[in-house]
C-alpha cells in the first residue's frame, strides 16, 4: 500500500509558526526545594497552554515520560483538557514514543483529540530519549530501531485508509479491519522527531513527512547537513523540498530582562541537566557552559524578547524552518516566572518574527516575480 505524505500548509504558505513544549516535570525548586503537588502541577501546566493559546502562539506540546520526575506519562489526556479550554492553538506530542505503543491505539486517540479540538491535533512520532517505556509495556530495546520503523509504517497506513489489511514482525496482522474514529483533518499531520540521526533524517524526508529536529546542544550550524540531507531525501523520493516542513526543536527561557532570564533559568537548568548526565556519564553542567549555550551561535534561547528574536532570525537564516518550539522553564522554574515566559514569547516575540521572516520571504521572492 502507498503512503501519501503528510504536507502541511505552512510549508507553502510562508507562515512561520511559533509555540511551547513540555515534559511536565514535577521537580523541586533548585534554590527552596520546594515541590508542587501532582494536581497543582497539572492546574498550573493547563493555565500555561491556556495562555499560549490567549497571546496567540501556534502550537503546545506535550511529551512522554515514564519516569517518577515527570508526570506526562499520557499527552493525550493533558491535551484534551486543553482542546476544551482554549481556540485556536495547535495541540501535539512532543514525543509519542512510537517504538513501545500501538499505532492503532495511537491514531484512535488523536483522531479523538483533533474532534474534540476541531481539527488541531498532531502527532509527533519519535523514539523517544529514554528507554524506561521498553520494559514496561513489554519491547526488547533490542529491537529498538525494528520496532519505530515497523510502528510507523502502520501508522501511516492507519492514517491513509479507513480499513487496513498490515502486516509486521513486532505486531498481529490486520487483515481489512476497521480503525474508528477517522479525524477532521485529513490527513492527520504526523511529524517525525529526530536527535540527529541520519538515518531518522532520512526516513522523514523519504517520507515525506515533516520533521522535528532536536537541537539541545552544540552550535546551530553543525545541523545544518542534517537539514540538506532531509530535502534531498525528499527530493530523491520525489517530494518537492519546498514542501518539506520542518520545526527546530529547542531549550529556552525569556524575562522581561536578559541577567533575569539567566539567573532565574539557569538553577533549574544545571538541575535537570546535571541529573539526566549522572545517568548518561556526563559532567556536570557549569555556568560558563550555560552562558556560552545562551549566545547567538549557542543552542538555548535565553534571554531577554530581543535576544530571542534575534537568535531565531539567525537560525532561520541557517535552516529556512517553518516552526520553532521550545521547550520554556525545563525544571522547577516557578509557575508566574513561566507564565510571563509564555506571554512575552506570544506578545513581543512571535509577532516580530513572523513579520520579519515574511518581510525576507518577500524580498527573496520579488526577484523571480520581476524576471517570470
Amino acid at each position: 500500500m502507498s503512503i501519501q505524505s503528510a504536507t502541511n500548509p505552512t510549508a507553502s504558505s510562508g507562515a512561520f509558526e511559533i509555540g511551547v513544549y513540555s515534559f511536565v516535570e514535577l521537580t523541586p525548586d533548585p534554590i527552596t526545594g520546594e515541590r508542587v503537588s501532582p494536581a497543582q502541577r497539572m492546574h498550573n501546566l493547563l493555565e500555561t497552554i491556556e495562555l499560549a493559546d490567549q497571546v496567540g502562539l501556534d502550537v503546545f506540546g506535550i511529551g512522554e515520560h515514564h519516569r517518577p520526575d515527570f508526570l506526562a506519562s499520557a499527552p493525550v489526556p493533558i491535551l484534551a483538557a486543553a482542546a476544551a479550554r482554549t481556540r485556536s492553538i495547535r495541540l501535539t506530542s512532543a514525543v509519542t514514543v512510537l517504538s513501545s505503543d500501538d499505532p492503532v491505539r495511537v491514531f484512535q486517540d488523536f483522531a479523538t483529540l483533533d474532534l474534540l479540538s476541531g481539527g488541531r491535533a498532531e502527532i509527533m512520532a519519535g523514539r523517544g530519549s529514554f528507554i524506561e517505556s521498553f520494559p514496561l509495556f513489554g519491547y526488547d530495546l533490542k529491537d529498538y530501531d525494528a520496532l519505530f520503523a515497523e510502528k510507523l509504517d502502520l501508522l501511516l497506513n492507519v492514517r491513509e485508509a479507513e480499513r487496513v489489511t498490515w502486516s509486521g514482525a513486532h505486531r498481529p496482522p490486520l487483515r481489512g479491519l476497521g480503525v474508528y474514529p477517522r479525524p477532521i483533518q485529513q490527513p492527520l499531520p504526523v511529524w517525525i522527531a529526530v536527535g540527529g540521526t541520519p538515518e531518522s533524517v532520512v526516513r522523514a524526508g523519504t517520507l515525506g513527512l515533516p520533521m522535528a529536529l532536536a537541537i539541545i546542544g552544540g552550535m546551530p550550524e553543525r545541523f545544518a547537513p542534517l537539514v540538506e540531507l532531509y530535502r534531498e531525501a525528499g527530493r530523491l523520493a520525489g517530494h518537492d523540498p519546498a514542501q518539506l516542513t520542518l520545526s527546530i526543536n529547542s531549550h529556552g527561557f525569556i524575562a522581561d530582562d536578559a541577567q533575569q532570564a539567566a539567573d532565574d533559568y539557569f538553577p533549574s537548568f544545571a538541575a535537570a541537566m546535571s541529573k539526566i548526565g549522572r545517568e548518561r556519564g556526563w559532567p556536570p553542567v557549569t555556568r560558563q557552559q550555560f552562558e556560552a549555550s545562551r549566545t547567538l551561535r549557542g543552542s538555548d534561547f535565553v534571554g531577554s524578547p530581543d535576544q530571542i528574536v534575534e537568535k531565531i532570525l539567525f537560525q532561520h537564516e541557517i535552516f529556512g524552518h517553518q516552526r520553532l518550539l521550545l521547550q520554556l522553564g525545563l525544571g522547577g522554574i516557578a509557575h508566574e516566572k513561566m507564565m510571563r515566559a509564555v506571554e512575552l514569547l506570544g506578545t513581543q516575540v512571535a509577532p516580530v518574527v513572523r513579520t520579519e521572516i515574511r518581510r525576507r520571504s518577500g524580498a527573496k521572492a520579488a526577484p523571480d516575480a520581476i524576471h517570470g
